[in-house]
């Protein structure tokens, strides 16, 4: 029988000891900013706020549920994830199963592969992508925030690597049975390449909810704002103007409990997905990073 070493165990405990404290390091300012939005306006004012609430009352979440601006700037975050997501992974799908091929079947595979690695490296930057989008009269609409970035060429090279990995005998038999392409890959690639595509899922997912910048560059109204630039403008620039039409109102709670609130309402969606997901995670990425 293997018995464990001593220096095994003490890498063991090591390894235990440090992932807890990383775990602890991103758990606490999560049960922080819980207790604050669950606390009265004068300790979370003073600061006396740890990782249990004071005073505990609910009238920050109520000021914000009811908060037109706040709302609005959810459901566009929402429609731009959902959107987002769905495009960024069409493309990924279609590329990498093209890119999986060898030469012999996709003849000019090579050149677009180096094409996609190229646009890794170098980028025109923000200027020349800003002119882009007001030429194709992008500016202050969805399309603005969601089509830039969803040609996620990182993911595709994973999915890439996935399908290669694929057992060629699949295609072959689909093939003799009649089937095309497109029947191939949803009906064979697809099914087996689930771990794969909820971890890119994932990826999408988390990067379209938490942007901010790009609605900055090119939402000019801030009721159209998503709700990751909504919270950047109010808690970084310090504009309390677009939290309520009565600002005084706001003076009888208290601005960082109502800015505790609405960054755990914004962290909620993300929180409740994850766990479908992230048992896929694992598996997908090593089975996407594996090349033959």
């Amino acid at each position: 029988m293997y018995q464990k070493t001593f220096g095994y165990r003490a890498f063991s405990v090591f390894n235990y000891v440090l992932l807890s404290l990383a775990g602890l390091l991103c758990i606490i300012p999560i049960i922080h900013i819980l207790a604050i939005s669950f606390s009265a306006s004068a300790p979370a004012n003073a600061h006396l706020v740890g990782m249990w609430p004071v005073d505990f009352n609910t009238e920050s979440y109520t000021k914000t549920m009811n908060n037109p601006n706040f709302l609005r700037a959810f459901w566009i975050s929402i429609g731009r994830t959902a959107l987002g997501a769905s495009i960024t992974l069409a493309v990924i799908t279609l590329g990498g199963y093209a890119l999986s091929k060898d030469n012999t079947a996709f003849k000019a595979r090579s050149r677009y592969a180096w094409y996609f690695v190229f646009t890794m490296w170098f980028s025109g930057g923000i200027v020349p992508l800003y002119i882009v989008i007001r030429n194709l009269h992008m500016m202050n609409t969805i399309w603005a925030l969601v089509l830039p970035g969803s040609v996620a060429v990182f993911n595709m090279i994973l999915l890439m690597n996935f399908f290669r990995a694929t057992p060629k005998e699949l295609e072959e038999a689909a093939f003799i049975d009649g089937a095309g392409h497109f029947s191939i890959l949803f009906r064979v690639y697809l099914p087996l390449a689930m771990p794969a595509i909820a971890t890119m899922s994932l990826f999408t997912i988390v990067g379209n909810w938490n942007a901010w910048f790009d609605a900055l560059l090119y939402i000019n109204d801030y009721r159209n704002y998503p709700l990751a630039t909504f919270l950047q403008t109010v808690i970084v620039q310090q504009d309390f103007s677009k939290l309520n039409p009565d600002v005084n109102e706001l003076k009888n709670i208290s601005q960082r409990t109502v800015k505790a609130a609405q960054i755990f309402i914004g962290m909620l969606p993300v929180l409740v997905v994850y766990p479908f997901l992230q048992r896929f995670f694992v598996k997908g990425i090593v089975l996407g990073a594996v090349k033959e």
